[in-house]
């Protein structure tokens, strides 16, 4: 299991952090949401987002790489002196997608310090990501992702825990997530929710899953 695989396009990830030496990442109710936010502005324009789960001191993502055009366009609009230096290496998707969870990560840092007072990274680097190779896997993982929560005893049904993709999957109004995408994996949202609900293990996904916590 490589934990630190090469981001490659248009490839599906788990993409797993945490607070240094399991430190909460949320401290306060109010920063699952500025997250989010920070996740909308830098990481939703170089990747697709199909599941996420934020706990108070680690979160799990499922996503997909955009494709290298993309990727591209993204680079020469966003860092315009180094695109005219043609360093090598950095267009490729691994260096622009985790520039932009570096960017996440400092930028939610510095907020989170100066609200509580506090000094000095938040958030481990380099972030822990295992490449998803078989399609067949994805929604076994995405239930693994939003199940996590009741996994560890924060909460009785994971149905309920307000930090995680799964409602949003079932709502109407606009989102981020490939909500359609998602749908139909399982046959749509009937099944998706039966399939959660039915008796599942994680023994099949082994090789994708990264739990330090």
């Amino acid at each position: 299991m490589n934990i630190n695989a090469q981001l490659e396009p248009g490839r599906f990830y788990h993409i797993y952090n945490r607070g240094i030496n399991g430190e909460t990442i949320f401290k306060e109710e109010k920063n699952y949401q500025f997250f989010l936010s920070k996740y909308l502005i830098y990481i939703s324009p170089v990747v697709e987002t199909y599941s996420y789960y934020l706990l108070k001191n680690h979160f799990h993502l499922l996503i997909r790489i955009q494709e290298q055009n993309i990727l591209n366009q993204f680079y020469s609009e966003n860092f315009p002196l180094s695109n005219q230096s043609k360093s090598e290496g950095l267009h490729t998707a691994d260096f622009v997608v985790s520039k932009q969870f570096a960017r996440l990560f400092s930028s939610y840092t510095q907020s989170v310090n100066k609200s509580v007072t506090r000094t000095g990274s938040l958030i481990e680097t380099p972030f822990k990501r295992i490449e998803v190779k078989s399609n067949a896997h994805l929604s076994k993982l995405l239930w693994y992702i939003h199940y996590n929560p009741q996994k560890h005893g924060f909460i009785k049904d994971f149905r309920e825990y307000p930090h995680s993709s799964y409602q949003s999957h079932l709502l109407k109004k606009p989102t981020k997530l490939q909500r359609e995408e998602v749908l139909n994996w399982f046959g749509g949202a009937t099944y998706y929710q039966q399939f959660h609900l039915s008796q599942q293990t994680d023994l099949d996904i082994q090789d994708y899953l990264i739990e330090f916590d």
